[in-house]
């Protein structure tokens, strides 16, 4: 009876120890040992890009794989799930993501790349590829990518010294500006075109990739209605688009500058064009038109559905007194923010027809002025010089061990 009952227990015991070794050996066990990191690769590939951030937390071998800047391109260019959102600054202190959608509208807080409050204040010119471009006159620029943090500030002194007469400043001449990618050298590229004192006009191209300014051989066209320093371009199609503020007619109203062909052109707007202070938008695809009706509690929207196809204008009115489209939503309905003749403000959602669909309150009682706001899609694409960077300090790590290896 006795052996019978040692024999049992040591069995227990040796099930008990078994069931141990195995619970161990299966907390041991990463997601890397239960899925191929090819497999991980694609999964994260459809994950939303706002998520991405915190992923990076979870491990050494994600963190790497996330960070690195050929995920970042191809999530930016493959993810299903790009955001539409819109960026605006508060103050200089403080900026805010708003995602909007079919569903409604949600915000997050960013803290713009500023140890102290500036006294002049900045102005938003724009974004492109999931950074912002950041005006303060008249000393500098500041590009920067809300998600990651990366930003990398410009200073003006190249035309400075070729101003005349020179000075310590900026000439206030400065009429156009524009932010885009050159993918055939993976180049940002900052625009400025300014009219010095005499009355000539230069075109100059500051290259991330070089960290350099160049000066554009271009014939610049002479920029009537172009009052405001800081005009900003739209970047479409590989080329700057801008609208002069006072349009006199509605033929070669709109500017392009061609980053391939490096020329100026011009697009005729539609001959029933109203003449009060229009704004470029890019809707679905397309680039659009609009301006406030006046008489009319409307905004005008005119969508060029063929680029650079006279005939392709389509007009659209919005019973709004003052809407900015922002986006298509996914059933391609307009989302805009703005303000209506009964005092409504925040975010709309209005179909083709002008119905209203949704109205999203805005965080505060009136929406920012749009010097300090622009669409944005978020990315984790870092700029050419943290790239740069990454790959020198790889290149020295791999000759310090080179040479303790060979020591």
């Amino acid at each position: 009876m006795n052996c019978k009952k040692l024999n049992n227990s040591s069995v227990d015991k040796k099930k008990r120890l078994k069931h141990a070794v195995n619970k161990m050996n299966h907390k041991s066990k990463s997601i890397h040992d239960i899925l191929p990191l090819d497999l991980i690769h694609r999964i994260l590939l459809l994950v939303p890009i706002r998520h991405l951030a915190r992923l990076r937390c979870v491990s050494k071998v994600w963190c790497s794989l996330i960070s690195d800047p050929d995920f970042a391109e191809l999530h930016f260019h493959h993810s299903p799930t790009a955001t539409n959102a819109c960026f605006f600054m508060k103050n200089d202190t403080m900026a805010y993501l708003v995602y909007l959608d079919e569903n409604g509208a949600s915000q997050k807080e960013v803290c713009p790349p500023f140890k102290k409050k500036a006294r002049s204040g900045f102005v938003v010119l724009g974004s492109c590829r999931g950074f912002i471009l950041l005006h303060r006159h008249p000393h500098f620029l500041v590009v920067w990518n809300p998600l990651t943090g990366s930003s990398k500030r410009i200073s003006y002194s190249h035309i400075v010294h070729r101003s005349k007469p020179p000075g310590p400043r900026i000439p206030y001449g400065v009429q156009l500006h524009g932010f885009g990618y050159d993918s055939s050298q993976n180049d940002y590229l900052l625009l400025v075109a300014w009219c010095d004192c005499e009355g000539q006009y230069h075109l100059d191209c500051f290259s991330l990739r070089t960290n350099s300014w160049i000066n554009l051989d271009a014939a610049v066209p002479k920029l009537v209605g172009f009052y405001c320093y800081h005009s900003r371009g739209l970047f479409f199609n590989d080329a700057f688009h801008w609208v002069p503020c006072d349009l006199k007619d509605y033929r070669d109203a709109i500017v392009i500058f061609d980053l391939k062909e490096m020329t100026f052109s011009r697009i005729s707007a539609p001959e029933q064009l109203s003449y009060s202070y229009p704004s470029l938008a890019l809707l679905g695809g397309c680039l659009a038109l609009y301006y406030h009706n006046h008489g009319s509690c409307n905004t005008d929207i005119w969508v060029m559905k063929e680029y650079k196809v006279h005939s392709s204008w389509t007009f659209y009115q919005i019973p709004c007194m003052d809407f900015r489209p922002l986006c298509l939503s996914s059933n391609r309905d307009i989302i805009g923010g703005g303000y209506t003749c009964y005092g409504k403000t925040g975010y709309f959602i209005y179909n083709v027809r002008g119905d209203l669909l949704n109205h999203f309150k805005s965080l505060y009682c009136q929406l920012p002025c749009r010097e300090r706001n622009t669409v944005y899609t978020e990315s984790l694409l870092p700029l050419p010089g943290d790239i740069k960077d990454k790959d020198n300090k790889k290149k020295m790590k791999k000759e310090i061990g080179h040479q303790v290896h060979h020591e």
